[in-house]
């Protein structure tokens, strides 16, 4: 009995054997590559979290300077986060918050590049489309028509079209378009969520042109039926 079991023994250990002379320097690397990933992982989860925790600081010192009214303090902060931390959410809404400062200061270039660096390293399409629209009023500020159409010229996502309409309407306006403006003004209009307290901003501006938004308002409901 014992014997059969030493041969049952030996046959498992030779299968063993088998078994890691065929596999094992493979089976190792799949192993060194898990722990790697793994490792991989962590870090990159520790890095993320460090990010966010040093660029929160910095973007409530953005937020004091803007307060104060410091200019100096809020260019300094928000180089010093794009430079170090251009991935963290915190820096992204820093320079939106840091471009509305520098418009608000008639400090058109600083609140132009800031923008810019929205619209290059946002990781939210909401906040590129964001930056874009901004881009595009800072441009109508400095009666640039073409450039402010430039901004607007790609595709937003669905839920920012009809504000980019508007804002062609609104350049429409500026360089005398009429019509395109009405269409414009149309299309953001009919796109726009009803309960949209813009839409009505939308409305004034149609009415301005001779449109009558009720006979608007019927004719999407008809198409709706339809």
């Amino acid at each position: 009995m014992a014997s059969h079991l030493d041969l049952e023994e030996q046959e498992q250990i030779d299968e063993l054997k088998h078994f890691w002379t065929k596999w094992g320097a493979a089976l190792t690397w799949v192993l060194i590559a898990v722990l790697m990933a793994y490792s991989a992982w962590t870090g990159w989860q520790f890095w993320q979290r460090k990010q966010a925790a040093q660029s929160s600081i910095l973007y409530e010192t953005v937020e004091r300077a803007v307060l104060s009214q410091d200019q100096a303090l809020v260019t300094r902060a928000l180089a010093d986060m794009q430079d170090k931390f251009a991935s963290a959410t915190y820096t992204q809404h820093a320079s939106l918050l840091g471009a509305r400062f520098f418009s608000e200061h008639q400090a058109l270039d600083a609140a132009e590049k800031n923008l810019v660096w929205v619209k290059d390293h946002a990781g939210d399409e909401g906040l590129m489309a964001l930056a874009r629209l901004r881009l595009s009023a800072l441009s109508m500020e400095g009666q640039k028509w073409d450039q402010a159409r430039e901004w607007l010229k790609k595709p937003f996502p669905k839920a920012f079209e009809p504000l980019s309409l508007d804002r062609l309407g609104d350049i429409d306006l500026q360089e005398k378009k009429m019509e395109d403006a009405k269409t414009h003004f149309q299309q953001a209009w009919s796109t726009m969520p009803e309960r949209d307290e813009y839409r009505q901003l939308i409305e004034v501006k149609l009415a301005s042109l001779g449109v009558d938004v009720r006979a608007l308002d019927l004719e999407k409901k008809k198409e709706k039926k339809e």
